[in-house]
């Protein structure tokens, strides 16, 4: 009688709606393939801190998954099986554990240490024939490091940015979308009521896709994006114009917090984290308090945050969620490596998972933005996919 196959799964970066959806799916779908799943928890950090001298540690990084198990998962949000922002490639001496032998280290020219091989030597010890990571460029370019070293690696693209390359959409997209249009649309209410104009910072450091999607979809009247610089002096006018133009007597601009003005740089504060980024925040107070500074109108401003990306996902991310981890899954039944489930031009495909580490996906500014005006610009509706990709 022939073996069963065991695979793991793993979420990594930053929490989005849908992720709990994606598990779900891939491990019903395992079920009629005869494979066994098990999660990996906290990400990448759980093949760093497991052991292969010490069984007990399995059971605090993994957590084994029949169908009985994932049957409630899809009702929340987040993930079911932890996250964190490892980078087993490039570690401080003080993050690795005791346990990892000498001969699994390499020291990089930075004086970073890489323990890739350790990670190799954890997966066979599992028992594990593929793994399906699900996460943002940042976690996949580790995924796409273990493809190299010949692990078998199917990966599923997340991110509320919406800018992992090679996939025109990303799980966590629409609903970070719709919770910021929810939250523009009842924060008009008190903008308008004081007659002010309102300043909403979203989530997007690279990519402006949930301040131009919320402002289009929102009728929001301007919107910074982080492809595009601003003249601060020239979108403090058009707002107050704007307001001046509104009956009520206010206006509105998202703004994304990659965004920056012309000749300045992107807001950053504390240090670099595994995959070299620093924390992202505070350009939209930063520019309401120039607004207000330079126009004499008060000003009303809200940063999302966290809230853009929590709780339950909405059925578009359900929807893609449940069709990317079935997909993930037959292309590890198949035997397929080296991939990433796709959406393009509203078809379900795969490519290439290296694609995430030689690009970067953004804004298409010449066909959905007005550079000059600062707001959202749809060009020409014919012949443009569902999602204006």
């Amino acid at each position: 009688m022939p073996t069963r196959r065991r695979i793991g799964i793993l979420t990594g970066g930053g929490d989005v709606p849908g992720l709990n959806v994606a598990i779900k799916a891939a491990v019903l779908r395992a079920v009629d393939r005869d494979i066994d799943v098990i999660g990996l928890r906290r990400g990448w950090m759980s093949v760093l801190n497991l052991n292969p001298d010490d069984a007990a540690s399995r059971d605090v990084w993994t957590w084994p998954l029949p169908p009985d198990r994932v049957r409630t998962f899809d009702r929340t949000g987040g993930t079911i099986l932890h996250t964190s922002r490892t980078n087993p490639s490039n570690l401080k001496p003080d993050e690795i554990p005791d346990f990892v032998r000498a001969q699994d280290r390499k020291t990089r020219p930075d004086g970073r240490i890489d323990c890739t091989a350790h990670v190799l030597r954890v997966l066979d010890w599992l028992g594990l024939d593929a793994l399906i990571p699900i996460g943002g460029d940042d976690t996949l370019s580790f995924a796409a490091r273990l493809h190299q070293e010949g692990f078998r690696i199917v990966a599923i693209p997340k991110t509320m940015d919406n800018d992992v390359f090679g996939t025109d959409y990303c799980v966590g997209f629409s609903t970070a979308v719709t919770r910021s249009v929810e939250a523009i649309t009842a924060f008009r209410t008190s903008v308008g009521s004081h007659e002010r104009i309102g300043v909403v910072e979203l989530f997007g450091r690279n990519s402006g896709e949930t301040s131009l999607y919320a402002a289009y979809l929102a009728d929001v009247d301007r919107a910074a994006i982080s492809e595009v610089p601003f003249d601060l002096d020239r979108l403090a006018g058009y707002l107050v114009e704007d307001r001046e133009r509104n009956p009520s007597n206010y206006s509105i601009l998202t703004i994304s917090e990659g965004a920056h003005p012309i000749g300045g740089e992107i807001l950053e504060r504390g240090e670099e984290d595994a995959y070299g980024h620093r924390k992202l925040g505070g350009i939209g107070h930063l520019v309401a308090e120039e607004i207000k500074r330079r126009t004499g109108v008060n000003i009303m401003y809200e940063q999302l945050a966290y809230i853009m990306r929590s709780g339950a996902p909405d059925s578009l991310d359900r929807m893609v969620a449940v069709s990317f981890g079935s997909l993930a899954l037959d292309q590890v039944s198949m035997g397929h490596t080296g991939r990433m489930v796709s959406l393009q031009q509203g078809v379900y495909t795969t490519v290439p998972l290296d694609m995430v580490v030689v690009g970067k996906k953004r804004v298409d500014v010449t066909a959905l933005y007005d550079s000059d005006q600062y707001r959202p610009k749809v060009r020409d509706m014919l012949g443009k996919p569902m999602f204006l990709y």
